[in-house]
């Protein structure tokens, strides 16, 4: 009798059923993938073959309901690439990208299937606006990908795709390494001077957990390097840990990406050329709301000025202070964030450490919820005995404020051996209403450092932005109420995709959140009020840090991209493009080019860099409408929001659901008040 792979198997359970986490081995992905996309194929060619004339029904409708058992290996062949990558994982990786890549090119260069989806998309007759609009989607996502390209070009395309795929996969698994096997271990306590207990603890769990008794360890990730640069007073300690960490993907041998990354900007830019674009950013900005690289470089040209005058007047404060203490030294890159502090606490009479006391991941949690509720209606209440890909992992249900099921929301905290940096939202199961309800499962994944302690884990004021940032990807799905997936949820323009997210951080801000909700972990007293004044006084502060760092990453992503088939030595690009922009020399980028997973892992943010920017400006925007009205909890702004943005996915234009949204286009002036720049700097 076969084994059956628990991975081909429809989800068991209520209300759709859930991934099994529990019963999936790494050795049942390849088969799982290639007998999925089997499947899915024998779909696509049964709808591109059907005799009958191309309806919505028989062609759209057809593709809608076609792959669902790929959406289901997939999802959790994601889970184990994003949060448990074994090396064993890793060669099924190495396998099964390229092979998925050319999965794709099988449908997009189907030519029968697209003469039906372009018949459909030409005719309109009897389409309901939202289904025209998902007859321009397949449509226009077709063209981009090469449907109307002559045979050997399409064969090319294919050729490029199969080979970014595995580029992308090296490119992270390289990133991975590195973070992975550089640690800086400290072995006395003059080594942690200046360092809150906390860190200490921290980093003392982080070395036991790698056999290393009586030790502490910094790992290679922004979690741990952030704060050892903003409190550790041995500069040299410092300046071992910032090279350590800007360094990755770039130390040579095995794991360095550069070669990597001059082979993409060179695909890329071949296969732009073949779909008709002058460049691979003219190709992706195609499918924005910037509809140009233009748009979009002007953006963040204009907010560039104002970050290089403020940066500026941010180091003259630190440079003061490190004369005054008789330091010695010139700011440099690895004093940034250390001074940064000591300009705080002088200007502000204020300093994070007094702030981390009161930010108690579980109590910041259980907030959002509470946010959730008084904006959306959503009540959160958690469940027990479904399956988990990893014990950190908890799960819980999403209700309605009538009682009804809308979904599941899972949440994996904790930095372990495998799991990527950083902190992302995966969407398990889209939303759907087409052929009945289907509700989403969304999983929210941060890197905090479990210190092992039995205390409430406490995080930076960072993380907790980060914290409400992907929380904000997460209620996106959830609000999403929209007959067609493709059109559900997340699945709009990349420099949109960002907004709900980006402005679910302002109400972290809110004296209503902190009141309730930013207690001291051993008092269990509210935040002081005139703490959390002085939060919000200090709002602005570093802001030149903040944005010159961001926007330059942003700046090189765009200009590497707009070189077009022009060969790229990434490190010299990277230099001399900083240099005609004026990075002042105590600056990086916040992710240089050989770790710039963001651009290089996927094509997803590629040449989209920027679109933090631009839903930043959309973001403030918005945050001010509440303002503007009854305040951030305002229940009709609420329902406005959700009813324009949040629930509509992509069945409406972004910038006309922004419109509906707030009746007008966004302004950037909130962008530049929030950031404290004066909107004539730029």
């Amino acid at each position: 009798m076969a084994i059956l792979n628990p991975l081909l198997e429809p989800w068991a359970g209520p209300d759709g059923g859930v991934p099994p986490f529990d019963r999936v081995r790494v050795s049942d992905f390849k088969a799982a993938l290639e007998a999925a996309m089997a499947e899915n194929l024998r779909e696509i060619e049964a709808i591109a073959a059907n005799p009958s004339a191309p309806t919505f029904d028989n062609t759209l409708a057809a593709l809608e309901r076609s792959g669902r058992t790929l959406n289901r290996v997939r999802a959790v062949y994601g889970v184990w690439s994003s949060t448990m990558s074994t090396p064993a994982f890793q060669a099924v990786e190495r396998e099964m990208q390229p092979k998925l890549a050319a999965f794709s090119d099988q449908i997009y260069q189907n030519a029968a299937l697209f003469a039906r989806i372009a018949a459909v998309y030409r005719s309109k007759q009897g389409l309901d606006p939202i289904q025209q609009r998902l007859s321009w989607h397949y449509y226009t996502n077709f063209v981009r990908a090469g449907a109307k390209l002559d045979s050997l070009a399409k064969v090319r395309v294919g050729q490029i795709n199969e080979r970014l795929a595995a580029l992308f996969a090296d490119f992270s698994q390289n990133l991975l390494a590195d973070e992975t096997d550089y640690v800086l271990y400290l072995k006395s306590e003059t080594d942690l001077a200046g360092l809150p207990a906390p860190l200490r603890a921290a980093a003392r769990a982080a070395a036991l957990a790698r056999g290393r008794e009586n030790e502490w360890a910094i790992l290679n990730t922004r979690s741990s390097m952030d704060p050892f640069l903003t409190y550790a007073d041995r500069r040299d300690l410092r300046e071992k840990v910032w090279r350590t960490y800007y360094s990755r993907g770039d130390n040579g041998g095995a794991h360095d990406n550069k070669k990597i990354i001059t082979e993409i900007l060179s695909l890329r830019a071949e296969r732009a050329k073949l779909l008709g674009y002058p460049t691979h950013a003219h190709w992706r900005a195609a499918d924005s709301m910037a509809k140009t690289p233009e748009a979009a470089m002007n953006l963040l040209m204009q907010i560039w000025p104002a970050a290089l005058l403020r940066e500026r007047e941010e180091v003259a404060d630190m440079q003061t202070i490190a004369n005054r203490e008789q330091a010695g030294i010139k700011i440099a890159a690895w004093d940034y964030r250390y001074y940064a502090e000591k300009v705080r606490k002088a200007k502000y009479d204020f300093e994070m450490t007094l702030v981390k006391p009161y930010l108690q991941l579980e109590k910041l949690r259980q907030g959002m919820f509470w946010a959730a509720e008084q904006l959306y209606g959503f009540t959160f209440s958690q469940v027990s005995g479904l399956p988990q890909a990893n014990s950190d992992v908890r799960i819980w249900q999403v209700s309605s404020a009538a009682g009804l099921h809308i979904g599941l929301w899972y949440f994996d905290p904790y930095a372990r051996a495998g799991k990527s940096s950083g902190a992302w939202m995966s969407e398990y199961r889209g939303q759907e209403n087409f052929d009945g309800k289907v509700s989403p499962i969304v999983s929210n994944n941060t890197n905090f450092l479990n210190d092992g302690s039995l205390g409430p884990l406490l995080i930076s004021w960072d993380d907790a932005i980060t914290l409400f940032h992907e929380f904000g990807h997460a209620l996106h799905c959830l609000n999403s109420d929209v007959n067609y997936p493709s059109l559900a949820g997340t699945n709009v323009v990349r420099d949109f995709v960002e907004f709900p997210s980006q402005l679910n951080e302002n109400w972290l801000t809110t004296a209503e959140m902190l009141s309730r909700f930013a207690l001291h972990y051993q008092t269990g007293a509210p935040i002081p009020p005139e703490l959390a004044a002085k939060i919000k006084k200090a709002g602005s502060f570093n802001q030149g840090f903040a944005t010159v760092e961001y926007l330059a990453s942003a700046l090189v992503d765009m200009k590497l991209h707009l070189a077009g088939d022009q060969l790229v030595e990434p490190a010299e690009f990277e230099r001399t493009t900083l240099a005609s922009l004026g990075m002042p020399p105590e600056m990086v980028m916040r992710h240089r080019t050989p770790q710039f997973a963001h651009i290089f892992s996927s094509d997803a943010y590629s040449a989209g860099y920027y679109s933090y920017m631009w839903a930043e400006v959309l973001d403030h925007d918005a945050f001010e409408a509440f303002n503007e009205a009854g305040g951030p909890y305002d229940k009709a702004m609420a329902k406005r929001l959700r009813d324009n943005v949040m629930a509509v996915g992509n069945s409406v234009d972004p910038a006309q659901a922004y419109r509906n949204f707030r009746g007008a286009d966004p302004k950037i002036d909130g962008l530049l008040r929030a950031r404290g720049f004066s909107t004539t700097e730029r």
